[in-house]
């Protein structure tokens, strides 16, 4: 997904979206995934972390 709009409200409304999203199913949507379940903000900023890495 291109749009950075669209993948910062993913990210703070539904963060494991976000991260299928741009990296796909793999590491990082299951740790998304755990870290959503445990605690909501920490899965925010993963997902923040995930989709603005160059």
């Amino acid at each position: 997904m291109k749009n950075p709009i669209i993948l910062i409200i993913l990210s703070l409304i539904l963060p494991p979206l976000a991260v299928f999203f741009k990296a796909g199913a793999g590491k990082s949507l299951i740790i998304n995934i755990i870290l959503c379940f445990l605690f909501f903000i920490p899965a925010v900023i993963h997902s923040l972390i995930v989709c603005f890495k160059k």
